[in-house]
């Protein structure tokens, strides 16, 4: 239970890591990880694999990418043992017996006095055939499982299905993670179905909205989540696009918006700051004016006086 407890640390410290696109000190961490015998089950439970893949990705340093790639690879060399093993409780192939064709061609060649014969055309020697062993395919068991949703017969909800279960597929992340993408895509759809109850075009447009931020190659984040259940389906089918969206698009939207505030409180302040104007709203003093000439030069020019206080804006002539 220590050692999960380790590895999971290790693991959510990863994550963190490639969450703010800064991997300084994964190396530290993967040197501990190489350390730690690992085990199936701890594979498993922690999905520490998909961490250090996520890692190996957003570094650039080559040391960890080396490392990285060989921790992963000796616990694929584990997954596969345990599947080797599972297949040989299931039955071993069986063995051709050529020896006995030896054996029997042995005694032929010789007479019942007991001498041996000289065979007049020269026989070729039988190699035995050793068995082949059963190849094992290199993808790790699965290990989030999702409950299986109901089975529809309607072309467009299959169809929509299939477009997610592709969009989840984007990257190999459930190939690391080891869920099942059908299972998963047929829960969201579900979910999206049964808000709406018809494939009209509100469903359809909150499906491709799904599958558009799934695909997105700027947000892998939003997929890693869905594949490893910190996102719901329900969530998911859910969610807005200002939620769906990358951490980095989200700092931008953040200083745009940040830069359209400024530019309106800029609007706001020009002019010659007095004191002589009092605001009929708030009462202040803390006022700028202009003086404009919208009316013929024999007119007096027009002053416009605005509130530094409150943003009450009023006029006279």
């Amino acid at each position: 239970m220590a050692k999960n407890q380790e590895v999971e640390r290790i693991a959510k410290k990863l994550d963190k890591m490639v969450h703010k696109k800064n991997t300084d000190g994964a190396l530290d961490l993967l040197r501990e990880l190489k350390n730690i015998k690992m085990s199936l089950e701890t594979l498993q439970s922690t999905r520490v694999g998909m961490s250090v893949n996520a890692v190996r990705k957003q570094s650039s340093d080559e040391e960890v990418q080396t490392l990285a790639k060989a921790l992963i690879k000796s616990w694929k060399k584990l997954l596969d043992g345990s599947e080797e093993k599972e297949k040989k409780k299931e039955g071993s192939p069986v063995r051709s017996s050529s020896t006995s064709k030896d054996s029997g061609s042995s005694e032929k060649s010789k007479k019942p006095g007991g001498s041996p014969t000289t065979p007049t055309t020269p026989t070729t020697p039988i190699t035995p055939t050793t068995p082949t062993t059963p190849t094992t395919p290199t993808l790790p068991p699965r290990v989030t499982s999702f409950p299986p949703a109901p089975v529809t017969t309607d072309s467009v909800r299959n169809k929509c299905r299939e477009l997610l279960v592709a969009a989840l597929q984007t990257d190999d992340d459930h190939r690391t993670i080891g869920v099942d993408c059908e299972h998963l895509a047929a829960q969201i759809e579900e979910e999206i179905f049964q808000e709406f109850k018809s494939t009209d075009i509100k469903y359809k447009t909150r499906l491709r909205s799904r599958i558009s931020n799934l695909k997105d190659q700027k947000n892998p984040d939003l997929r890693r989540n869905v594949l490893c259940g910190n996102i719901s389906p329900q969530r998911i089918a859910s969610m807005t696009a200002e939620e769906m969206a990358s951490a980095e698009l989200k700092q931008i939207r953040e200083a745009l918006t940040k830069e359209s505030i400024r530019e309106h409180q800029l609007s706001k302040v020009g002019g010659t700051e007095t004191d002589m104007f009092i605001c009929n709203k708030c009462h202040g003093k803390s006022c700028s004016y202009t003086q404009v000439q919208t009316r013929s030069a024999d007119e007096p020019m027009t002053t416009f006086v605005l509130c530094n206080s409150c943003g009450n804006r009023w006029k006279f002539c």
